[in-house]
């Protein structure tokens, strides 16, 4: 079966790529907004489920992966910061803090209409960086499309204490142990 991730995150792309198996890209056209009374892994949840099932008209024949990420500060859902000076904000406000990230996965059966979810949690301890080295970490790494403005997979890692996780790959936005379970259950072996 053909496999399709309903994404259009590069970072998304890139995790999928390490597994050495063709798949092709389709955007979803999905409305990210968190509902009222939602918490953030049901939020993540649903858009990941969202965004599969986006694409599914598409790609009838297919394996549809989607997958959402929601950061938590405090209590307070954290996006994309988009601006500079949105990322400086977030940055400032997560500074010696500890964060959330709910990494939500779906593996949709087209054909059948089987659909597996999953909820990859990430706990993460940012450093007590300073001012100036959040300008410096900005200006080289531009992570203004990044959930919570770093990109843990470059230089954004130097601003980390320490995370945990059963999937570091989680962090970035695709949990790849989780889903190469998912994918043997619909019969795709990543390593056959």
């Amino acid at each position: 079966m053909k496999l399709v991730l309903a994404s259009t995150s590069p970072y998304r792309r890139e995790l999928l790529a390490r597994l050495g198996i063709p798949f092709e890209v389709a955007a979803p056209d999905v409305d990210e907004s968190p509902l009222s009374g939602e918490s953030p892994d049901e939020t993540a949840q649903r858009l990941s489920v969202l965004k599969a099932q986006a694409v599914a008209g598409q790609y009838p024949d297919a394996l549809i992966i989607g997958s959402d990420q929601v950061a938590l500060l405090e209590g307070v859902q954290l996006g994309k910061p988009g601006t500079h000076e949105k990322a400086v904000a977030q940055l400032q406000a997560m500074r010696g803090k500890t964060l959330e990230f709910h990494t939500a996965l779906t593996l949709l059966n087209a054909r059948t209409g089987s659909l597996q979810t999953a909820n990859v949690p990430v706990r993460l301890v940012m450093r007590n960086y300073t001012d100036a080295q959040i300008e410096n970490y900005l200006h080289r790494d531009q992570p203004y499309n990044c959930c919570g403005s770093a990109k843990s997979e470059s230089l954004g890692i130097a601003l980390i204490a320490r995370f945990e996780t059963e999937d570091p790959n989680a962090l970035i936005g695709l949990p790849l142990i989780k889903l190469t379970e998912m994918l043997a259950r619909e019969g795709l072996d990543v390593l056959g």
